[in-house]
């Protein structure tokens, strides 16, 4: 495998992704014709919206990949959301939930007048039968079943949520689009098992048609919040980035959600941006890179070797070369500006201080260090990280350590990362609602543990196996506090994280979307999904 060079002319350079030409892009049309159907042009005023990533189900119980809540977002409510600067508003309640003296219990006030697509009315029960659905059935349960012991109804339209203990964050887990309620009438048979292909919600917009790689919605008339400023909208999955990229110079399609993206086909785009041929609009950096080390595995197993490789990462290089700048070098497991996440907590480059602790672990001397390192064969960021940083540890510290990298598909990936396979492995992490919480507890979280030694829990499930006595205890206390109390709280947990060494975060990468001249920007909530309804034709 070649190594990515670092400096002189002679050094392998990055293959730059050019423009499709008129015959690469004609090549692509027959199939995205096929994936429209052959149908007859949309009626006036709907839209294409295409992203990579197809769906397996809409059934809220089954979605937790960014396609899927996408999706959600424009079919469903939630009971709050996260405005465009982060703030949290009401949605399907009316105020943030009161809490008792004790922290315990928490009321929350619901909407009036809101119907399902299917005319039935949305009130406490219909939200009651949805948490205790989501929290029997739920891929994401653990985010409920760890702080909510029961829910009930206590008026026509109040829900008292009993917690296991004090949860300030309430209103923002509950901002998770996961949690968007259905009809009970219309899931009545489904209140064990999922309802793959069909959805009957709250939202701006029914779903009217659906497989996995394509879905039909259609403005609801009865949508008790701002209608939607388009006559609907055609979501499309191209399986990958060259179709996305293609459909889009094409005209093939009217709106692109970057997943998938390459940078430089990025750039690109960015470029005809300024000439004014496409729009664009850029959300919040909700999704984040990271390096997992196996605390049990060796090399990681010794908490310096641990130490020494975060201090080996020229993360601005990584992001210039990886990137071209795009993605913004991160030193918190917590993306900026969310609570908790300055100051940094990891050390920045320092290959001074890198050597010394390899050193103190018994290399340099002449004996090197080999760090293996699996990479998402299928991400080709991923690969580029790995092999530039492959260049630059073996032009500073190469007589201290070598990498060895290996590529592995990223479905095979997740699945064996709690088998502890992995002695380093680097991934990507998006949070279910804009919260520090969301990053933390799902990567430092420990049920069981020996010492540092996690046994059970979410440490052990995204691959680390690490954790500290009382880095549980500040977990707890972070999710009790409120205002500055909790900021130090954070910090503290990330402090006790960046010195244990098993987590180390690279990048953190912005929401991006692009579209033809003809229509509004595309515009993002806090979440980090494109606000589907707000798309609308304009005058180039």
């Amino acid at each position: 495998m070649k190594s990515w060079g670092l400096n002189g002319a002679a050094e392998t350079k990055r293959p730059i992704t050019r423009l499709p030409a008129a015959a690469g892009l004609l090549a692509l049309l027959p199939a995205l014709q096929l994936l429209m159907g052959c149908q007859p042009p949309h009626p006036a005023g709907q839209l294409v919206v295409a992203n990579k990533s197809s769906l397996d189900s809409v059934d809220p119980v089954d979605v937790y990949l960014l396609a899927g809540t996408q999706l959600l977002s424009a079919v469903g409510d939630p009971l709050y959301a996260a405005d465009r600067q982060g703030q949290l508003q009401p949605r399907l309640a009316t105020a943030l939930p009161q809490f008792s003296a004790d922290g315990l219990s928490a009321r929350i006030p619901l909407r009036q007048g809101v119907r399902f697509h299917d005319g039935t009315r949305f009130d406490a029960e219909a939200m009651v039968f949805n948490l205790n659905r989501f929290r029997r059935l739920g891929k994401l349960s653990y985010l409920l079943d760890d702080r909510i012991a029961s829910v009930r109804s206590v008026g026509p339209y109040t829900i008292e949520l009993r917690l296991t203990r004090p949860y300030r964050a309430l209103a923002a887990l509950l901002s998770s689009i996961t949690f968007t309620p259905v009809s009970p009438t219309a899931y009545r048979d489904y209140s064990e098992r999922s309802l793959t292909g069909r959805f009957v919600g709250t939202g701006p917009y029914r779903l009217v048609s659906y497989s996995p790689r394509k879905q039909q919605l259609l403005p609801f008339a009865d949508y008790w919040g701002t209608p939607a400023k388009n006559a609907g909208i055609h979501l499309i999955t191209l399986s990958n980035s060259t179709a996305l990229f293609g459909s889009l110079v094409s005209g093939e399609v009217d709106v692109l959600i970057s997943s998938g993206l390459e940078s430089d086909q990025q750039q690109a785009l960015d470029a005809r941006v300024a000439r004014r041929e496409l729009v664009s609009g850029a959300g919040p950096a909700i999704e984040i890179a990271l390096m997992a080390l196996n605390s049990q595995r060796s090399p990681f197993n010794r908490r310096d070797v641990r130490q020494a490789v975060a201090l080996s990462l020229d993360r601005r290089l990584i992001s210039q070369r990886v990137s071209f700048g795009l993605s913004e070098p991160l030193r918190s497991l917590v993306p900026p500006p969310l609570a908790g996440s300055s100051p940094p907590s990891w050390p920045a480059y320092d290959p001074k201080a890198a050597r010394a602790l390899y050193r103190q672990a018994g290399f340099c001397n002449g004996k090197r260090l080999t760090l293996p390192l699996t990479f998402r064969s299928n991400h080709a960021s991923d690969r580029l990280f790995a092999l530039t940083w492959q260049a630059q540890l073996r032009r500073d510290l190469g007589d201290c350590v070598r990498l060895e990298i290996t590529g592995v598909e990223s479905t095979s990936a997740y699945r064996q990362l709690a088998q502890g396979v992995f002695p380093m492995i680097v991934y990507d992490w998006i949070g279910d609602y804009p919260d520090p919480d969301t990053y933390l507890a799902p990567l430092l979280g420990c049920r069981q543990s020996t010492g540092d030694h996690c046994l059970a829990g979410s440490s052990v499930d995204s691959g680390s196996f690490w954790t500290a006595p009382g880095l549980q205890g500040q977990l707890q206390a972070s999710e009790s506090r409120t205002g500055a109390a909790r900021q130090r709280s954070l910090l503290t947990v990330q402090r006790m994280a960046a010195k244990g060494a098993s987590f180390v975060p690279l990048w953190q990468v912005n929401a991006r979307a692009w579209g033809q001249r003809n229509l509004s920007a595309p515009q993002f909530d806090g979440s980090g999904r494109v606000i589907l309804q707000a798309l609308e034709l304009v005058q180039p």
